[in-house]
């Protein structure tokens, strides 16, 4: 009994380290970098994404996946300092090579920013796999390749041309595919997660309507001929000569200055109360329709101009501003729902993901407290989260319309990631 009582001591103490060695991600099983839920993302397939990353930074200048690519090795990143030196170019008269301890500096750095992208993506990936198997979401072999092809179609028209941008980026038609099958999972939770919620009721509408009337409304406009003079007397000499019948075009090109309206002849198109210059806005808007004016001194020169038509003010009716509501309404929906979703899906596989020391990065759990300066429901900087195709955006909408949404934020698209069997 004595005996067992002296071993509790110690028992307690162990299980304290447990705990704590955990807390600092060395429950990571010894062949990973990271365990996500109950998948590990081991350290062979980290160091074959880094040199896939080192490609994609190094490759361009040196020549692709079959120049000298090296990936920066810690902790005396000794092959990086050589290549460095290598490659170095020749200092210029008068400074300094650069020393082994800048170069390695630099490789150092050059690592950090490699390992936290590669780390990002392959924790983006398993996030997203795991996220899918949970909300019952699958991708058949099928689907994937006839995306495939698609894309491939579309980027490479050409077989040789994409079997070099597999030689250049590194990556395997596997790794290719794997890219393709996380997009078409990311996109199908988009599609869950988002159903339903561009709904819009027409109270919605006629309420939002109500307290943005003047959004809808389209004040006069005039369209112009002008001629833009640098002093008073070239603008006497251009109104004497469009009294005498010559074209606005003709008198444009010889007296203007201002070349946008010259290149049009003269034309100025729907101009509204305020958008020019004080003295020229306040004659526009008294002068009738097709009496030659001016001149008009401003800060610019001297204007002689014609009002040519005047379109009066209009007030668009709810019946008329209701397409262009409902489609900003529903891409709000669709937004709020959608940063909830990231909100909690973060918050969610970062609490079942954890890091081995030297590969934490702030999507593991056990990752230091951030200080971050994002606006609420946008994700982090470095999330991982469902990438999605953005709702058809059209064209700038005319005046008086309510302005489109933007579609709704996403986080980064995951990079491809090595398949973990999921």
């Amino acid at each position: 009994m004595s005996r067992l009582i002296r071993l509790l001591p110690a028992l307690g103490a162990f299980f304290v380290l447990a705990i704590a060695l955990a807390a600092c991600g060395d429950s990571v099983p010894g062949n990973s970098v990271a365990q996500v839920d109950d998948e590990s993302i081991e350290r062979s397939e980290f160091q074959r994404w880094m040199k896939i990353a080192a490609v994609s930074t190094q490759g361009a200048a040196a020549g692709g996946a079959g120049a000298n690519i090296t990936v920066p090795d810690p902790p005396d990143f000794a092959a990086c300092v050589a290549a460095k030196g290598k490659t170095a170019p020749k200092p210029a008269k008068g400074q300094r090579a650069p020393t082994a301890a800048q170069l390695k500096t630099q490789c150092k750095q050059e690592y950090e920013s490699l390992r936290d992208q590669v780390m990002q993506f392959l924790i983006s990936a398993e996030w997203i796999q795991g996220e899918a198997a949970d909300q019952g979401i699958e991708v058949s072999t099928k689907q994937v390749d006839a995306e495939f092809n698609k894309t491939k179609k579309q980027s490479f028209p050409k077989d040789a041309d994409f079997q070099k941008f597999l030689k250049d980026s590194g990556m395997s038609l596997q790794d290719i595919k794997f890219r393709v099958r996380l997009d078409t999972l990311s996109t199908k939770l988009r599609e869950k997660v988002t159903k339903d919620s561009d709904k819009v009721s027409q109270k919605e509408i006629a309420e939002y309507y109500a307290k943005n009337r003047k959004r809808f409304a389209q004040p006069e406009r005039r369209d112009l001929r002008i001629v833009l003079a640098k002093t008073e007397a070239q603008a006497k000499q251009a109104k004497s000569a469009l009294q005498s019948g010559r074209s606005w075009k003709s008198v444009a090109n010889e007296f203007s200055i201002d070349e946008a309206s010259k290149a049009q002849g003269g034309t100025l198109l729907a101009v509204a109360k305020g958008q020019q210059e004080q003295a020229l806005d306040a004659a526009v808007f008294k002068a009738s329709k097709g009496k030659l004016e001016g001149p008009v001194k401003t800060q610019f020169g001297q204007y002689i101009f014609q009002v040519q038509k005047i379109t009066p003010a209009s007030q668009q009716s709810l019946k008329q501003a209701t397409p262009s509501i409902k489609q900003l309404l529903a891409a709000q929906g669709q937004q709020k729902t959608l940063d909830k979703f990231v909100k909690d899906f973060r918050d969610k596989w970062k609490e079942r993901t954890n890091c081995r020391k030297g590969f934490v990065t702030q999507d593991c759990k056990n990752a230091p407290k951030q200080k971050t300066t994002a606006q609420p429901g946008q994700p982090q900087p470095g999330q991982g989260a469902p990438q999605g195709q953005a709702p058809p955006q059209g064209q700038a909408p005319p005046q008086g319309q309510v302005p489109q949404q933007a579609p709704p934020q996403q986080a980064p698209p995951p990079q491809p990631a090595p398949d973990s069997g999921r």
